[in-house]
């Protein structure tokens, strides 16, 4: 990392392991030094900083797209590459990547279809699957394993298992979710290779075609399932396309999974190396629901989010214009010690705890509830049943920056 204090500019290497490896290190230089800079690779002012990170996100002179103000073209930008095209026709339809009035009416349409379902009527459907899967562990050991992958075992499928039965969409479909989810989410990494993003195009278009051809079957067998009352709030006259149907819930198994997935691995990776800690949420010293936030501030699954200009602003003196886009760094926000004491400690019982990793604003997640429970569940129930789990070797992250999350866990039973 290079920075120019007088310029307030910085050269941020994403993808060397000494960075990926440990960005927390890097974002206490920054959050000392530099809170908001000029992030040279990238021509994008950063904000580091909680306070920064925290209004930002609600700051309505920003969205998530400029598109509805001025093209790209009046703004002086790139055209998107025609190739990337079918990937962007269907994100753009997301109410992530839409501002209102559009972004209200979907998430409204989506949100009634969360409520018809209840989050925490999935408890029992979440508990039985953990339990399953530790059955299948168990059974690994006893044919002479000694060890188990977490990510690939338990982490990745109680996720997209579970979004899979909310969307309604068989489970033996859920490896191609899952490939799909994988290759889909490298498009939004910082410094993507062609082959990134070729990927990322060839699953958007499977994933589509799948998922039209099967919300035209659910038209004809409506269930108990989001598809099926987003098609049901469809027809009672709410204005909600196809095409918004099928990208918000590819936003919902993109979204979800990834972030759960990473949370529960990267908590699990805390927890073990905090033995104290560890000893504290299996005795019953600490509530899972206050645990888990802080397993959501300690190791952010979701590190930068991106938010264009929408109007002119000055932040901290810099004028920005209609226009520019501009990154906040959710894990740096996240260990600001002007907020958190002790920021680079795990401290399960930590309260308040006003961590940034849902964000915030009219795009706070809406499944941040559902990965709450998910999380909670998943870490009460392995660490009940498999009480001396151990590291196997040093783990390593992925080489990846907006969502962050392990390759992989190897754990044993001493």
């Amino acid at each position: 990392m290079k920075i120019d204090l007088s310029l307030r500019r910085v050269s941020l290497q994403i993808r060397e392991p000494s960075f990926y490896e440990n960005p927390y290190a890097t974002y206490r230089v920054l959050l000392a030094d530099c809170p908001m800079f000029f992030w040279q690779e990238h021509q994008l002012w950063t904000f580091a900083s909680h306070r920064d990170v925290f209004d930002l996100l609600r700051d309505r002179r920003l969205g998530r797209q400029v598109s509805h103000i001025k093209t790209r073209q009046e703004l002086g930008l790139d055209p998107i590459p025609e190739r990337n095209q079918p990937f962007f026709d269907i994100d753009n339809l997301s109410m992530l990547a839409s501002e209102p009035p559009v972004h209200t009416r979907m998430r409204s349409l989506v949100q009634k279809a969360f409520v018809a379902r209840q989050v925490e009527g999935l408890r029992d459907q979440i508990q039985s699957l953990c339990n399953q899967l530790i059955d299948e562990i168990e059974l690994e050991f006893a044919s002479g394993l000694n060890h188990f992958d977490l990510l690939k075992e338990y982490a990745t499928p109680i996720p997209v298992t579970i979004i899979a039965d909310f969307l309604g969409v068989p489970r033996e479909c859920c490896d191609d979710l899952l490939t799909w989810s994988h290759a889909m989410v490298q498009m939004y990494e910082m410094q993507r290779t062609p082959e990134m993003e070729r990927n990322a195009v060839a699953a958007s278009k499977e994933f589509v075609e799948f998922l039209r051809s099967y919300v035209s079957f659910r038209r004809n067998k409506l269930g108990d399932d989001l598809i099926s009352h987003l098609i049901r709030v469809e027809s009672e006259g709410e204005k909600l396309s196809e095409d918004e149907l099928i990208a918000n819930c590819i936003l919902l198994l993109n979204a979800g999974h990834e972030a759960t997935v990473n949370v529960i691995g990267n908590g699990m990776l805390a927890l073990l190396k905090n033995p104290e800690q560890l000893h504290l949420w299996r005795q019953g010293q600490v509530a899972p629901e206050t645990a888990v936030e802080e397993i959501l501030r300690f190791d952010t699954p979701l590190h930068q989010f991106n938010r264009w200009v929408l109007e002119p602003v000055e932040i901290q003196g810099q004028h920005l214009k209609v226009g520019q886009e501009i990154a906040l760094l959710l894990g740096a926000a996240n260990h600001d010690p002007a907020v958190f004491q002790q920021p680079s400690e795990l401290h399960l019982e930590r309260k308040p705890n006003p961590h940034v990793s849902f964000g915030g604003g009219i795009h706070f997640c809406l499944g941040a509830s559902l990965a709450r429970l998910e999380v909670a569940i998943a870490i009460e129930t392995l660490i009940r049943r498999l009480p001396n789990l151990t590291l196997v070797n040093d783990p390593k992250f992925k080489n990846t920056y907006h969502f962050r999350g392990l390759e992989s866990l190897m754990l044993a039973v001493r």
